[in-house]
């Protein structure tokens, strides 16, 4: 009989032991599944198609990062990738002035025509692939905010263009962008609480959130104050939401990039951390932090020119390093795309056998 999927991934997401749990550990990778973004049809049989052709173990639902500004009102041209890259070129963005800021209000998710998407292609993805985990992705309310402004979600982000200057929302205008940012935090909490539930009650019955946000602690692109005031009061709300809605939800965290603080969020609610262990002034996994690590091989070993024999060798490694202990086995961030088959085949023959 094969592993059951599912009980291993809330066992490892629990922190239980190899010993204790069906697997000790899991693989899985995601990546953006360009020309299959819009539509819930579409991006849903993409995503299942992914998942089934290397055999992932879990799933972490992967859809367009700019749907969240979609939401409000952003345009974007899904025909121009802008050569290759992730994220479509903007045509509108929310806020083209600090002053608009003060429009953001709080959104139904379900009567909003992007949210609803959304949710409709998890609760295709959840029929399609029921005996794993299946967790979404939800972007932080300060990650979103920034988006409207086309304002970097990280440090040096070549392809913002941003409409206003960072300062011009968080010193000139704090009190109004800390409304924005409690509408935007309400409507995800509602939204994210919505893919949890149970279907019986109107919910996607997804299995739990990876929450991202961003690089927004990265390099201190927000340091510990201007996070703790413009930051986590928002997280907050979000994981609070979830766990009111499915207690037995899994909380995936990720913090993206360099210097992305993973400490940061040792005590915020998740079970589960993700933090890019192979660059600069990150911790390696075995960092003591609290929550379940994911971890694995750098993600850019994963790009068509990449050295599949060198992923291959930080899973090994990292397999070791975790040995005993739960983890989740799964490259650093979201593999490029298009990426290395021969990498993706080294993740995918890096699982645990019983």
């Amino acid at each position: 009989m094969g592993i059951d999927r599912k009980a291993a991934f809330r066992a490892i997401a629990s922190g239980k032991t190899a010993e204790e749990s069906p697997a000790p550990y899991l693989v899985s990778a995601w990546q953006h599944l360009i020309g299959h973004e819009y539509g819930a049809d579409d991006f849903a049989q993409a995503t299942i198609d992914f998942v089934k052709k290397w055999d992932w173990e879990w799933v972490k639902v992967n859809p367009r990062a700019i749907y969240y500004s979609e939401a409000w009102g952003a345009t974007y041209d899904h025909n121009d990738y802008q050569n290759g890259y992730v994220i479509p070129r903007t045509v509108s963005t929310v806020i083209k002035s600090a002053a608009d800021v003060e429009s953001i209000e709080r959104l139904d998710p379900s009567a909003n025509p992007v949210l609803r998407e959304q949710i409709d292609a998890a609760r295709l993805i959840r029929a399609g692939l029921d005996g794993r985990a299946v967790i979404d992705t939800v972007f932080s309310p300060l990650s979103v905010l920034l988006q409207f402004a086309d304002l970097p979600l990280y440090p040096g982000d070549p392809y913002a263009r941003p409409t206003i200057e960072l300062g011009e929302l968080f010193e000139e205008r704090p009190e109004q962008t800390e409304k924005a940012l409690k509408a935007i935090a309400e409507t995800l909490a509602d939204y994210a609480a919505t893919l949890v539930r149970d279907p019986k009650d109107g919910g996607a019955g997804l299995d739990g959130i990876f929450y991202a946000v961003t690089g927004t602690a990265s390099e201190n692109y927000f340091d510990d104050d201007a996070y703790a005031r413009f930051a986590a009061p928002y997280d907050r709300i979000v994981i609070d939401a979830i766990r009111n809605a499915n207690p037995d939800a899994v909380i995936l965290l990720h913090t993206c990039r360099q210097e992305s603080h993973p400490e940061r969020f040792a005590h915020v609610g998740a079970d589960i951390l993700h933090w890019d262990q192979f660059l600069e002034g990150n911790p390696d996994i075995n960092a003591p932090l609290g929550p379940v690590p994911v971890g694995g091989a750098s993600y850019t070993l994963f790009a068509p020119d990449g050295d599949a024999a060198k992923a291959a060798e930080e899973l090994r490694k990292t397999i070791e390093l975790r040995r005993g202990k739960p983890f989740l086995l799964a490259p650093s961030c979201t593999v490029p795309t298009p990426a290395s088959d021969a990498s993706l085949r080294a993740l995918s023959e890096a699982r645990a056998t019983r």
